[in-house]
């Protein structure tokens, strides 16, 4: 396994990932079995032997496009019906911050918009995680292969001055574990680190708002005395959890649409005007009420949650 250093790191674009090609839905042939059978067994003697490359965060972008988001993808196309609008606000190949909602009691709205991302508009996203992420050992570990890092000022300018297509979503926790009756409310978005980094690096600011999520585990209690003795920031009740065990922690199938605002450009001003703090919050609560706009719009175009009543 190689992993580069210094003026040797590079950003590494989805085409090159070894596994990747345009998905088929037609019946393959007994050629094409053969040579996806050749693919998989090539592919585990790469990672057998260690033949294989990340970058300097632990990017591995062969195992996220062959294995972990061949995992998810069903849940994207088949079980939440994801539909993305306004793909257009994407750049195509520069560094921009994708700033989203977060909602949904288990952070599955991530992973789905790293899937559309990563096949509607053919671009890696590049996570950035709360600590809570880098603390588990598995997770940690599973975190930092696909692409996901921490929620630092340091690795957020290094990956935006990159290149790289920077997710975030600056309401924590509080945005994820939010009671359903407040669901589609945005919480407070923080100090407004993110905003600071898209303009030391110049990059567009791109808003984001996911309907759907909310709708998953809707959360209608907390048990809070066992959530602070395990260290977690809420362990939610749900009409089916934990009434109905492991088989509450199941998703419901609500309707998703996840659309991309028109950017907001950062490059007008200077790379210093990230220490204002003022034009840091005022810029925060612009994109905060861009969101939540496009939020009570997007909820109105979809209608209603869950089959059948689309």
């Amino acid at each position: 396994m190689s992993v580069p250093h210094g003026d040797e790191a590079r950003v590494i674009p989805i085409s090159e990932a070894p596994s990747f090609e345009q998905q088929s839905f037609e019946r393959p042939s007994a050629d094409e079995l053969a040579e996806r059978l050749a693919k998989l067994l090539a592919f585990l003697r790469r990672r057998v032997t260690g033949d294989y490359e990340v970058d300097e965060f632990g990017y591995d972008a062969e195992l996220t496009d062959k294995v972990v988001l061949e995992l998810i993808r069903p849940l994207y196309t088949h079980w939440f019906r994801v539909e993305t609008l306004e793909l257009k606000n994407i750049p195509d190949d520069s560094g921009a911050l994708v700033v989203a909602n977060h909602s949904g009691t288990l952070p599955l709205d991530a992973l789905m918009l790293q899937v559309a991302l990563h096949d509607e508009a053919g671009r890696p996203l590049r996570l950035l995680g709360a600590d809570l992420v880098y603390q588990l050992p598995v997770l940690s570990h599973l975190a930092r292969k696909t692409g996901h890092t921490l929620a630092c000022r340091e690795d957020a300018d290094r990956l935006l001055r990159k290149g790289e297509l920077v997710g975030v979503f600056p309401e924590g926790f509080k945005g994820v574990g939010k009671p359903f009756a407040e669901r589609y409310k945005l919480q407070r978005f923080g100090r407004g680190g993110f905003v600071a980094s898209a303009i030391r690096a110049g990059v567009p600011i791109v808003p984001t708002a996911i309907v759907g999520a909310e709708e998953i585990y809707p959360k209608i209690g907390d048990l809070k005395t066992l959530a602070r003795m395990l260290g977690l920031p809420y362990l939610p009740i749900t009409p089916f959890f934990p009434l109905l065990g492991p088989l509450g922690l199941v998703p419901l199938p609500s309707k998703w649409m996840i659309e991309f605002g028109e950017p907001i450009r950062t490059d007008e001003y200077e790379p210093s005007a990230a220490d204002d703090p003022m034009l840091v919050f005022n810029l925060t609560d612009h994109v905060r009420e861009v969101i939540q706009q496009l939020l009570n719009e997007l909820r109105l175009r979809r209608g209603h949650a869950f089959p059948p009543f689309l």
